[in-house]
């Protein structure tokens, strides 16, 4: 009896597993991560600080490669057309 159950539980197969016939396919083309912009600080010269990474027009965001091409009020645009934005709670008066 053992030896049966023991046969039947190999049998199993592992649910997390992909089906048979599978194949990764790698993608040139990275998902979009997450970032957050923290603040913005305007003046002479404007500062976003995304990621907790002070940044101005032109910059890399480190580790995503993207380039900051313009920072508003409350907002900042990037590279591949993303716009960050603060929070309304923030921007308010």
């Amino acid at each position: 009896m053992l030896l049966t159950t023991h046969a039947k539980a190999q049998s199993l197969r592992d649910p997390t597993l992909p089906g048979q016939g599978y194949v990764a396919v790698s993608s040139s083309i990275a998902p979009k991560q997450a970032m957050v912009l923290n603040s913005i600080v305007n003046g002479q010269r404007a500062y976003a600080v995304i990621n907790n990474n002070i940044l101005s027009v032109g910059d890399t965001v480190s580790g995503i490669g993207l380039r900051v091409t313009a920072i508003g009020q409350d907002s900042v645009t990037l590279s591949d057309g993303r716009k960050l934005q603060l929070f309304q709670s923030i921007t308010e008066r």
